[in-house]
């Protein structure tokens, strides 16, 4: 019998689902962003701080942000529960799997919203 304690539950249709939305709203943060270096080729910073400053950039960069964090944790998840079979370390480094994460999302968010 195969007990998983750091499952919380999730079905691995849930972790395909997260894994796609967040490589889709990825893919087209990323192609947007190439696409606006591309067509802006004398930009400055008066051009990207206003960018920035529009709040559907805003939002939008905030779901890349969200997506990019879920995207690592389900990504991590996968990778520790496959290759790390002792439980207690297993645990150990999934916790500052999600630290880190926890601290790069806030941290970018405050980049982004921050004065």
């Amino acid at each position: 019998m195969v007990t998983n304690i750091t499952s919380f539950g999730r079905s691995g249709l849930s972790d395909w689902l997260i894994q796609r939305v967040s490589a889709l709203i990825l893919a087209v943060y990323t192609l947007f962003m190439v696409g606006y270096l591309l067509f802006n080729p004398g930009l400055d910073y008066a051009a990207w701080s206003g960018l920035f400053s529009a709040t559907w950039m805003r939002i939008f960069s905030l779901l890349a942000f969200v997506s990019l964090a879920a995207h690592a944790w389900v990504g991590l998840w996968t990778v520790t529960t496959d290759y790390l079979k002792a439980t207690a370390l297993r645990l150990v480094v999934q916790i500052v799997i999600i630290l880190a994460i926890f601290v790069f999302l806030v941290w970018g968010i405050q980049v982004l919203w921050g004065a």
